[in-house]
């Protein structure tokens, strides 16, 4: 059977799109001449590869194969005309890198600055997501690589340290949580009101996940869209701040105290993952590389 580039980039628009008709605008072709391609696929490949019905089309089990290995094939020729590119007018592109919320504020943007300055022709785009987020899009191809934290589910691909990530509050000196000793459970500090980040942010969404586990709920009176400002109002007495231990040390100020939660997810390993990293691109590689290195130069950590 041959499939050729068009083809495959059609099939992808028409699944994620769940429609022929958006499918088709998606890949600038008029709507016969796509439903052609498609037919013309399943004909050279003796299967059916979408169920068609009146809510849209979705793909059968022998079309999620081809949508998986329609990705990496498009990927790989993506990868092969940015490398002939570079070849030509030397080394430039841009690189997506997913990243939960401790890793895209507190230590990503230190951790590129060097690396980015040496390569003037390259551009990275941090992409904040649930580490949950990026672990599926590393296993089901859609991403290359990424930093996330670490996790029993995440042990299915190769990791790399990169950097801990303890999630602590700022909390007003005078709170009643601010003169207990030493660290606190989420479930001890529910009673307090609490100010934070919006709820769709990966951070908050997964504080408010632990805090429904643990039979409970925060009250959050407000919601900022970052950590200064969250340190601004926890100093004004709103409420309880929570956020990286690292943000938290970078906006503390007088009349605050820092307490960590003391949950055992609260302190995760920030890993650098990917299905196989000789596998990346050359660019991807090398940034993968760097990143573990930089994670080694501040944390003291050795490769996994």
């Amino acid at each position: 059977m041959r499939f050729d580039l068009t083809d495959l980039r059609l099939f992808l628009h028409v699944v994620e799109a769940g429609s022929l008709t958006h499918g088709a605008a998606r890949a600038n072709l008029a709507l016969p001449s796509a439903s052609a391609r498609l037919r013309g696929m399943e004909e050279a490949s003796g299967l059916k590869l979408l169920e068609r019905g009146r809510g849209g089309v979705s793909p059968t089990a022998a079309g999620e194969i081809l949508a998986r290995r329609a990705r990496r094939i498009l990927r790989e020729a993506e990868d092969l005309r940015a490398e002939l590119q570079d070849c030509a007018s030397g080394a430039r592109g841009l690189l997506r890198l997913p990243a939960n919320t401790a890793a895209a504020t507190e230590f990503l943007p230190e951790a590129l600055a060097d690396w980015l300055a040496g390569r003037p022709g390259m551009d990275v785009e941090i992409l904040e997501r649930p580490s949950a987020e990026i672990l599926r899009a590393i296993l089901d191809g859609k991403a290359d690589f990424g930093v996330l934290a670490r996790s029993p589910e995440a042990e299915a691909l190769r990791l790399q340290p990169f950097a801990l990530d303890r999630i602590a509050l700022l909390i007003p000196t005078g709170h009643a949580l601010a003169k207990r000793r030493g660290d606190l459970a989420l479930a001890e500090a529910l009673e307090a009101d609490f100010v934070g980040l919006p709820a769709e942010a990966p951070l908050q969404a997964h504080l408010e996940e632990r805090a429904r586990l643990a039979g409970g709920r925060m009250r959050v009176r407000l919601r900022a869209p970052g950590f200064e400002a969250l340190a601004l109002l926890a100093a004004k007495g709103i409420g309880a701040a929570p956020m990286p231990e690292a943000a938290a040390l970078r906006h503390r100020r007088r009349g605050l105290t820092i307490r960590r939660l003391s949950d055992p997810w609260a302190s995760r390993e920030l890993v650098v993952a990917a299905r196989d990293f000789a596998a990346l691109p050359a660019s991807a590689r090398a940034l993968a590389a760097h990143l573990a290195g930089w994670g080694a130069s501040k944390g003291g950590f050795g490769s996994l």
